[in-house]
C-alpha cells in the first residue's frame, strides 16, 4: 500500500508532514529540502544527548535521495 503526500498543504491527511519520507507506509527516514533547493536525508532516531537527527546525506534532487535513504536501509537490514 503506497501513501500519496500532499506537498500543496504541506501535510498529508493523516497528519504527518508531508516531508517525511515513506515506504509501503513504514516511516524509515526524512528528507527535507533546503533553501539552496538541495534535499537533506536525516536519521530516523533523534541523538539522546543533542536532541537532533544525523545527517545522512545532501543531493541535489530528491530521486536521489530517496535512492540513497534505500541504499541505507538494505545496508542496515542486510
Amino acid at each position: 500500500m503506497r501513501f500519496q503526500l500532499s506537498p500543496s498543504h504541506g501535510f498529508a491527511p493523516w497528519g504527518v508532514p508531508a516531508n517525511h519520507a515513506f515506504a509501503d507506509g513504514i516511516f524509515f527516514g526524512m528528507i527535507r529540502k533546503l533553501i539552496s533547493g538541495e534535499y537533506r536525508l536525516y536519521s530516523r532516531k533523534k541523538n539522546a544527548k543533542t536532541g537532533k537527527r544525523r545527517n545522512l546525506g545532501t543531493f541535489p534532487s530528491l530521486a536521489a535521495a530517496k535512492k540513497h535513504e534505500r541504499a541505507v536501509q538494505f545496508f542496515k537490514k542486510g
